[in-house]
Protein backbone atom coordinates (compact mmCIF):
# COMPACT_ATOMS: atom_id res chain seq x y z
CA UNK A 1 0.00 0.00 0.00
CA UNK A 2 1.30 3.43 -1.10
CA UNK A 3 1.06 6.41 1.69
CA UNK A 4 1.83 9.89 1.01
CA UNK A 5 1.70 12.65 4.16
CA UNK A 6 -0.33 15.72 3.43
CA UNK A 7 -1.15 19.10 5.75
CA UNK A 8 -4.13 19.71 7.12
CA UNK A 9 -5.36 23.55 6.81
CA UNK A 10 -6.79 25.33 9.73
CA UNK A 11 -10.37 24.93 7.74
CA UNK A 12 -9.78 21.24 7.80
CA UNK A 13 -9.00 20.88 4.32
CA UNK A 14 -6.49 18.10 3.01
CA UNK A 15 -5.17 17.98 -0.81
CA UNK A 16 -5.30 14.85 -2.31
CA UNK A 17 -2.24 13.38 -3.47
CA UNK A 18 -2.48 13.58 -7.34
CA UNK A 19 -1.62 9.91 -7.82
CA UNK A 20 -4.47 8.65 -5.25
CA UNK A 21 -7.32 10.75 -6.60
CA UNK A 22 -6.46 9.23 -10.60
CA UNK A 23 -6.32 5.56 -9.26
CA UNK A 24 -9.47 6.56 -7.45
CA UNK A 25 -11.41 7.35 -10.76
CA UNK A 26 -12.57 11.04 -8.34
CA UNK A 27 -14.65 13.09 -10.48
CA UNK A 28 -15.67 16.53 -8.71
CA UNK A 29 -17.55 14.71 -5.24
CA UNK A 30 -15.87 12.45 -2.62
CA UNK A 31 -17.93 10.78 0.36
CA UNK A 32 -16.74 10.25 3.91
CA UNK A 33 -16.45 7.20 6.50
CA UNK A 34 -15.01 6.54 9.25
CA UNK A 35 -14.11 3.13 11.04
CA UNK A 36 -12.41 3.38 14.48
CA UNK A 37 -9.80 5.96 13.51
CA UNK A 38 -9.70 5.34 9.98
CA UNK A 39 -10.86 7.68 7.44
CA UNK A 40 -12.16 6.21 4.07
CA UNK A 41 -12.37 8.72 1.16
CA UNK A 42 -14.11 7.05 -2.01
CA UNK A 43 -16.02 9.13 -4.89
CA UNK A 44 -19.27 9.34 -4.96
CA UNK A 45 -20.92 7.07 -7.10
CA UNK A 46 -24.43 7.76 -7.69
CA UNK A 47 -25.62 4.69 -8.84
CA UNK A 48 -23.72 3.01 -5.62
CA UNK A 49 -25.83 0.68 -3.79
CA UNK A 50 -28.89 0.70 -6.73
CA UNK A 51 -27.05 -2.43 -9.16
CA UNK A 52 -30.08 -4.68 -7.33
CA UNK A 53 -32.37 -2.13 -8.72
CA UNK A 54 -30.57 -1.10 -12.13
CA UNK A 55 -30.75 -5.29 -12.40
CA UNK A 56 -34.38 -5.26 -12.67
CA UNK A 57 -35.29 -1.98 -14.37
CA UNK A 58 -32.91 -3.19 -16.94
CA UNK A 59 -34.60 -7.02 -17.13
CA UNK A 60 -38.36 -4.94 -17.35
CA UNK A 61 -37.37 -2.57 -20.36
CA UNK A 62 -35.56 -5.52 -22.37
CA UNK A 63 -38.99 -7.76 -21.23
CA UNK A 64 -40.94 -4.59 -23.00
CA UNK A 65 -38.63 -4.50 -26.40
CA UNK A 66 -36.51 -1.56 -26.17
CA UNK A 67 -32.93 -1.62 -27.35
CA UNK A 68 -30.39 0.60 -28.31
CA UNK A 69 -30.15 4.23 -27.70
CA UNK A 70 -34.38 4.23 -26.51
CA UNK A 71 -33.48 1.64 -24.19
CA UNK A 72 -30.67 3.60 -22.43
CA UNK A 73 -33.15 6.36 -22.27
CA UNK A 74 -35.83 5.15 -20.80
CA UNK A 75 -33.28 3.23 -18.43
CA UNK A 76 -32.16 6.71 -17.50
CA UNK A 77 -35.48 7.72 -16.75
CA UNK A 78 -36.46 4.84 -14.85
CA UNK A 79 -33.38 5.30 -12.70
CA UNK A 80 -34.60 9.12 -12.15
CA UNK A 81 -37.66 7.97 -10.82
CA UNK A 82 -36.85 5.47 -8.88
CA UNK A 83 -34.28 8.17 -6.96
CA UNK A 84 -37.23 10.50 -6.72
CA UNK A 85 -39.63 7.58 -5.13
CA UNK A 86 -36.83 6.70 -2.85
CA UNK A 87 -36.75 10.04 -1.44
CA UNK A 88 -40.11 10.73 -1.33
CA UNK A 89 -40.50 6.96 0.50
CA UNK A 90 -37.69 8.34 2.92
CA UNK A 91 -39.36 11.75 3.76
CA UNK A 92 -42.75 9.70 4.46
CA UNK A 93 -40.95 7.52 6.53
CA UNK A 94 -39.47 10.41 8.51
CA UNK A 95 -43.03 12.32 8.98
CA UNK A 96 -44.86 8.70 10.30
CA UNK A 97 -41.80 8.44 13.04
CA UNK A 98 -42.25 12.12 13.99
CA UNK A 99 -46.02 11.39 14.23
CA UNK A 100 -45.58 8.05 16.10
CA UNK A 101 -48.26 7.88 19.24
CA UNK A 102 -46.67 4.87 20.45
CA UNK A 103 -48.77 1.98 19.07
CA UNK A 104 -47.30 -0.57 16.17
CA UNK A 105 -50.03 -0.64 13.98
CA UNK A 106 -47.74 -2.58 11.27
CA UNK A 107 -49.56 -5.67 12.11
CA UNK A 108 -53.38 -3.95 10.97
CA UNK A 109 -51.23 -2.50 8.42
CA UNK A 110 -49.68 -5.91 7.02
CA UNK A 111 -51.87 -8.40 8.78
CA UNK A 112 -49.85 -11.71 10.23
CA UNK A 113 -46.63 -11.47 7.82
CA UNK A 114 -44.04 -13.48 10.73
CA UNK A 115 -46.38 -16.06 11.07
CA UNK A 116 -47.11 -15.86 14.67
Amino acid sequence: MDWKRARVSQKRQVTIPQKFFEEAGIKDEVEFGIKGNIIIIRPVRENAGSDYFGDLILADLLKEGYAGDELLAKFRERQRELHVAVKTLIAESGEAARNFNGVDETEALFGDVMGD
